[in-house]
């Protein structure tokens, strides 16, 4: 998941997708020790989740959150109206794909902007 995923760091959260072959949308929230202590850790998951059954989420999408502590100090209409506009530029960023399914690799020479020598 995150290797594969389709990556969107925010100034509140970093929102990982991947497509997952399902009907429904699955959320994992990755709040690390980093972020503080179990009642901080515990109250980010709590919003993130709260978000996460208020939205308009498509379904057929892993998405794991990973918080950050700007979220904990940012209202609830922020953190929502963030968390929309991840899933709106991942679509957008999937250009008619499947969300956050990886572009197949370059060929060795295509592309890039280094010249040959």
């Amino acid at each position: 998941m995150y290797d594969g995923g389709q990556r969107l760091s925010l100034r509140l959260m970093t929102v990982i997708l991947m497509p997952n072959g399902l009907p429904q949308s699955r959320l994992g929230v990755s709040a690390t020790k980093k972020l503080g202590g179990s009642v901080v850790r515990n109250r980010a998951k709590r919003v993130v989740r709260e978000v996460f059954r208020q939205a308009d989420v498509p379904g057929g999408l892993d998405l794991v959150v990973i918080p950050r502590p700007a979220l904990l100090e940012a209202d609830y209409q922020a953190v929502a109206a963030e968390f929309q506009y991840a899933l709106r530029r991942a679509g957008r960023r999937a250009g008619g794909r499947e969300a956050g399914r990886p572009r197949p690799p370059k060929e060795r020479g295509e592309g890039g902007n280094r010249t040959p020598a």
